[in-house]
């Protein structure tokens, strides 16, 4: 059996990741987080082990850990607009200094590492399908703090191939579109407006009968179930013939490619298919509100990102299967399940 070592486990993709690897006899997981309340069902798996600490201040264990890992991916990052608008310093520091850490010593105890990039680093480009070895990268102004996030991790995404180019480094790169599903943020993000949109929309509608739609919610995003962006990291992981080795993968569903209006439209939709929601759903109304009041000043968007998932069905025989009213359904019926208000 190999190891492989995930920081940042509590989160939504450490969670769905490690709950696929624990039902793969090939693999043992050693998790490690500041909180542990997302993987109470999986504790006592005997092919998972959690350690709770701070990336900030464990890095003798984290060594240790690098060290005895097969592979190692460093899952712990910031990932919602809300958070790197508010805390763009903290972003930087945990996004790229951390994270920089597990690449050196990676690169230090000759293991393979698996670095989460994001569908973010391509910004405002302006290709009409986003290509993963082909489109330029582009940003906006530096007062924009939006874009520190992106900036980050590009910068990481560069530094991780030059470890590659000079010291051999092995090393993947996987691009997240827009992944949802159970377990994506919680209500008590959404009560403070720091939720990623499906979230923040269900949370709406039962709070204040409301969805905001930002600047009219004419931007278009390309949603992935999050079953099917496991699979493609674990093909990823799998590294069969070795033909991810190097690699950076796009892991994105472009068939649901819709704008925030559209999403949240057929959001409400869906939820008037749950008695437990129905009531509200049915007078939920859609309201339009600026960047400025809604984030604040330093702001700043990308109108589509549609992803070219060709190289991953090329090189690891992947493509996403879920279309978008399943995905928002089995999303809604996990909160339906469980999450409240209170």
């Amino acid at each position: 059996m190999k190891k492989i070592l995930i920081t940042g486990v509590n989160g939504f993709i450490g969670t769905h990741l490690m709950e696929a690897l624990c039902k793969d006899s090939r693999w043992t997981v050693q998790g490690f987080d500041l909180r542990s309340d997302n993987l109470g069902p999986f504790m006592d798996h005997p092919n998972f082990k959690f350690t709770a600490g701070d990336i900030f201040k464990d890095g003798k264990w984290l060594e240790e850990q690098v060290e005895s890992s097969d592979i190692v991916l460093p899952l712990a990052g910031i990932a919602k607009p809300a958070y790197y608008l508010q805390k763009p310093i903290w972003t930087f520091e945990l996004d790229f200094e951390q994270n920089l850490k597990m690449v050196r010593l990676c690169s230090k105890y000759k293991k393979r590492i698996i670095f989460p990039s994001t569908s973010e680093v391509y910004g405002m480009s302006g290709d009409s399908s986003l290509k993963e070895d082909e489109s330029p990268l582009i940003t906006g102004p530096i007062n924009k703090m939006r874009w520190i996030y992106s900036c980050s991790k590009q910068m990481m995404d560069r530094l991780i191939f030059a470890y590659g180019q000079e010291e051999g480094l092995s090393f993947s790169l996987f691009r997240p579109f827009n992944w949802v599903g159970p377990r994506l943020d919680t209500f008590r993000d959404a009560s403070e407006n720091k939720a990623r949109s499906v979230t923040q929309m269900i949370y709406n509608v039962l709070n204040s009968g409301k969805i905001s739609l930002v600047n009219g919610g004419e931007q278009r995003r390309s949603f992935t179930w999050v079953g099917d962006g496991i699979e493609g990291l674990a093909a990823i992981i799998e590294n069969k013939d070795n033909k991810a080795e190097g690699q950076i993968f796009n892991i994105g569903n472009p068939g649901n490619n819709y704008s925030i209006r559209e999403l949240a439209e057929m959001l409400i939709d869906e939820m008037k298919k749950f008695p437990v929601y129905r009531e509200k759903a049915e007078k939920a109304e859609l309201e339009i509100i600026s960047a400025d009041a809604y984030y604040g000043k330093t702001y700043d968007d990308m109108q589509n990102r549609l992803p070219s998932v060709e190289k991953m069905e090329t090189l690891l025989g992947w493509k996403p299967r879920t279309g978008m009213r399943d995905l928002l359904n089995r999303t809604i019926s996990w909160y339906a399940d469980g999450e409240n208000l209170d």
